[in-house]
């Protein structure tokens, strides 16, 4: 059984991290399947959002493996120039299709860093999120310490950060780090509806929103705005749009093509 698993239904695909007996941390193999994941939803038409889930009860993702990533003997300009074979789990995780995470436990480290990479975060009432690193002489290298702060707020960020402490479920929602807290087993049901939402929803102007979001968030104010007009502009005369319209016009579900 792959230790990674995709599957893809009505435009939502189903990411599953399937290392349960080793909290489905994240090893050299698993990595690659991660790799080839990423570039699959951002490639396959057939993907219009996305949910990242782990398997069994216990954990969504613990990070890397420690006992099967052994230290490189690459330079530090070879890890940062060369093919990548030490790339974090997220890398080429980039993409304007809607991720959502659903965190059944779990998600420490760079487990925590998947869960930040994308965009809505639900978890379940056992969850636990930690960012550990400080603890081991080390420091988050996919992401962590540059997302965190902005998404919760530098204050509780910097209180994970620099104490490495874990936070419970509770705690994220307090904080902002998580949209929602499910009963555990409601949690895939609560990211499988949210995600049919989406799918439900004009596949150009839901990637066009993200966009903008990502990029409109480092700008100042008057250049985002422009962002989002120039993407409105594009969107206008859009087959979506236009069936948009007749679709409310007719009273009926429309028919979004991606075009």
């Amino acid at each position: 059984m792959a230790t990674v698993e995709v599957s893809v239904t009505n435009h939502i695909a189903t990411v599953l991290l399937n290392r349960p007996e080793a909290l489905n941390a994240v090893d050299p193999e698993m990595r690659g399947l991660l790799h080839a994941a990423w570039e699959r939803i951002r490639t396959d038409d057939d993907i219009w959002v996305a949910i990242v889930t782990g398997a069994g009860p216990k954990a969504f993702c613990t990070g890397s493996d420690l006992k099967k990533t052994l230290p490189t003997d690459e330079t530090a300009a070879q890890q940062q120039f060369g093919n990548g074979t030490v790339a974090s789990l997220i890398a080429n995780l980039r993409t304007i299709k809607p991720l959502i995470a659903a965190v059944n436990g779990y998600a420490l480290g760079g487990g925590m860093e998947l869960a930040l990479a994308c965009d809505i975060i639900l978890c379940s009432s056992t969850a636990q999120f930690a960012l550990p690193e400080v603890k081991v002489g080390s420091m988050p290298g996919a992401g962590g310490s540059v997302r965190l702060p902005r998404y919760i707020g530098r204050s509780d960020a910097m209180l994970m950060l620099l104490t490495g402490d874990r936070v419970d479920a509770q705690e994220a929602l307090r904080t902002g780090l998580v949209s929602k807290v499910c009963a555990p087993e409601e949690l895939m049901a609560t990211a499988l509806s949210i995600a049919e939402k989406i799918a439900a929803n004009a596949p150009l102007s839901v990637r066009a929103v993200k966009r903008s979001v990502l990029q409109g968030q480092d700008m100042p104010l008057d250049a985002a705005i422009d962002v989002e007009r120039y993407a409105f502009g594009l969107l206008y005369n859009s087959e979506d749009r236009i069936e948009g319209r007749k679709a409310f016009a007719e009273k009926r579900k429309p028919q979004f093509k991606g075009r």
